[in-house]
């Protein structure tokens, strides 16, 4: 017990900020699962635009739309990991793990059913 008569802080308990205010990390943390939950409307704004009567949108920049859902899905849990690791952010590990799961998903999907799966040998029908 220390002078005043209160329990030793631990190491880790006078980094963490008291109160509300939210630290760099949190902040961070937040606008990388904002980030991540854009990417279906990323994906399916072609088809949007399509469907609204703007089908040049979807046949000139589709393919754009789709690449910049593809890397916001790999990139913000990724990014997510490392601000979790820098911040000492433990608390958050979850959250970046279920967004990698989540966005493994239809990537691994499309690479089975669109890449190798089609490679069928020639005289075969696929």
């Amino acid at each position: 017990m220390s002078s005043s008569g209160t329990a030793p802080e631990s190491r880790r308990g006078g980094t963490r900020p008291t109160g509300l205010a939210p630290t760099r990390a949190d902040r961070i943390i937040r606008a990388l699962s904002w980030w991540w939950a854009s990417a279906p409307v990323l994906l399916f704004t072609p088809a949007i635009a399509y469907a609204m009567g703007l089908p040049d949108v979807r046949r000139e920049i589709g393919w754009a739309f789709g690449l910049m859902a593809l890397f916001t899905a790999v990139l913000a849990p990724a990014a997510g990991f490392v601000v979790v690791r820098v911040g000492d952010r433990r608390e958050v590990r979850g959250r970046f793990l279920i967004m990698a799961a989540v966005s493994s998903v239809p990537i691994l999907f499309f690479l089975f059913f669109g890449v190798l799966f089609p490679e069928c040998p020639d005289g075969y029908h696929c």
